[in-house]
């Protein structure tokens, strides 16, 4: 939440006379949405030969992946443990031993889940004031006290996205007075209920942009304006089952979506170029799904192989953590803080597997001697 009172000093798209009339060009667009449908029938079609388990299992590290990324791209850092935790127990996915819960991780697993599973239910505002309030469970932002579960009342001044230390504030953005948003959030969830015309991944782009320009609420719009480009996309596959993340490939791409956002809400109403960027955006993300596609290969062959082998839950749950991706090399303090028990208790778990060949240690020795899993 970002407000400053200064006087406005140049125009926003919501201000034109044709607003919100966007307009593209289609013939631009082409090349791309094609490269986007290639890419994504190629995934799809890789998943569909994969079990229902490792599908599961994909689709809990993509969702796991989107609520970390969507909460970094505002500069949160939430805990990977309690995210993947919290969205296997709503899955129904076994992954061994549970983190406990956290009540704001939660909120942002409720709702990208109801984005992504549900996404054939009508958007409404209720819905989306169920989605903010999951956000900001206490009511706070920070240690600011915001309107939760309802569009914002500008009563601290206009909305606005600034940047810069006090007194030398850039405004980078102004979004629509409060007292428009009954008007305004009315027509874009009626556009977006309709059966969409076109090429429904234009549409996830359009819904995201436009929801963003509003900013409807004192907090948390970058993250429900995702989650509602996410349910468009969803709509757009026809599938509760996500097997690539687009909040981490715009984390990766995060100035360039900032310098879009300014530039076309700062603009005319042709779209083109933000469209453009969404798209490019949006293949890159499919693309890099084969980063994810390879753990999850390489997890299921290395459990196969091991299938024999007795272990403890804790065992279990470490090296899933490790299969999953994990910084930095497996050491006994590693591990200790993976499953919850002292350091000889870890010890003993490392070494059980060293001999029974599953772990093999690294170079070095002492405190810092590494673990790697036996993979061939």
């Amino acid at each position: 939440m970002l407000r400053e009172k200064t006087p406005r000093r140049r125009s926003y798209i919501w201000q034109r006379p044709d607003w919100p009339q966007w307009h593209w060009d289609a013939a631009a667009l082409a090349a791309p949405l094609a490269q986007v449908h290639r890419a994504q029938s190629n995934l799809t079609g890789r998943m569909a030969a994969l079990g229902l388990a490792q599908r599961d299992q994909a689709t809990l590290q993509v969702l796991t992946q989107e609520v970390i990324t969507t909460s970094a791209i505002e500069g949160e850092l939430l805990n990977l443990d309690a995210v993947r935790s919290s969205i296997a127990r709503r899955l129904g996915v076994d992954i061994g031993a549970l983190a406990r819960a956290d009540r704001h991780v939660d909120g942002v697993v409720d709702m990208v889940l109801d984005a992504t599973q549900q996404y054939a239910q009508p958007l409404t505002a209720e819905r989306l004031f169920g989605w903010h309030a999951a956000l900001f469970p206490t009511g706070y932002s920070g240690r600011v006290r915001i309107q939760v579960g309802t569009w914002r009342n500008d009563a601290a001044g206009p909305m606005q996205v600034v940047s810069g230390p006090v007194g030398r504030e850039k405004v980078h953005y102004e979004a629509p007075p409060a007292t428009a948003l009954a008007t305004e959030t009315t027509a874009f969830l009626q556009w977006f209920n309709t059966a969409p015309t076109g090429d429904a991944l234009v549409r996830a782009g359009l819904a995201h942009l436009w929801l963003v320009t509003l900013h409807p609420f004192d907090d948390g719009n970058g993250r429900i304006s995702r989650a509602v480009g996410d349910m468009a996309l969803a709509r757009a596959e026809g599938t509760a089952q996500r097997f690539y993340s687009l909040s981490a490939q715009i984390q990766r791409e995060r100035k360039a979506y900032y310098d879009q956002l300014e530039a076309t809400q700062s603009g005319a109403l042709d779209v083109t170029p933000w469209l453009t960027w969404f798209l490019g955006c949006l293949l890159r993300a499919v693309q890099g799904a084969d980063v994810l596609l390879a753990g999850v290969l390489g997890k299921a062959q290395f459990w196969q192989r091991w299938a024999g082998t007795p272990m403890s839950p804790r065992q279990t749950q470490v090296l899933n953590r490790v299969l999953d991706g994990m910084d930095g090399k497996l050491t006994n303090a590693k591990w200790a803080s993976i499953g919850k028990c002292s350091a000889d208790t870890a010890l003993r778990d490392i070494n059980d597997l060293v001999e029974r060949g599953v772990l093999r240690r690294l170079e070095g020795g002492g405190r810092s001697t590494g673990y790697a899993l036996q993979v061939q």
